[in-house]
């Protein structure tokens, strides 16, 4: 696992780029599939339900909005981290179909973002305080790990009866 991307083992060789283009129609599955009731029950204690696995997402994506943002604008820019469990707190306030709207239609703003990008983009730097030096790349590896990060764990919540 690269401390950089500690998602990199869920890539697994696969394309980040399909990854993240296919995960807002696996989580529109997801919340069609387990219905009100059942995306609201959490797995174990102290577990996030599939909603608030949802509002996660769409609050990475606001993130992952910025940072990517940030890095093709700036030179030498440095990400601010965030603590996911205190915006957490707030996941209650959000319903799992308006989370999947507002993860999807980031999600599509990033991947024109990322289209667009010239290759060279691909190879410029950001310093993560926490992982050290990434690249535009790397950020991109990151959101396609994220994202079957949570997929595998929505698809256990979804194996549950």
């Amino acid at each position: 696992m690269s401390a950089a991307n500690p998602y990199a083992s869920h890539l697994a060789g696969k394309d980040p780029l399909e990854v993240i283009a296919a995960t807002p129609g696996q989580l529109a599955s997801f919340v069609r599939m387990l219905g009100p009731e059942r995306v609201e029950k959490k797995p174990a204690p102290g577990k996030w339900s599939a909603r608030e696995i949802v509002c996660h997402l769409a609050d990475c994506e606001v993130v992952f909005s910025y940072r990517l943002r940030q890095t093709l604008a700036q030179d030498n820019h440095v990400i601010q981290p965030f603590d996911q469990d205190k915006w957490a707190a707030t996941y209650g306030a959000y319903d799992a179909p308006a989370a999947l709207a507002v993860f999807s239609a980031l999600r599509r703003w990033n991947l024109s973002l990322i289209h667009a990008a010239p290759a060279e983009a691909f190879s410029k730097r950001v310093t993560h305080p926490e992982r050290g030096e990434l690249t535009f790349k790397t950020l991109v590896e990151t959101m396609g790990g994220h994202d079957l990060n949570h997929v595998k764990q929505l698809e256990a919540i979804a194996g549950r009866q």
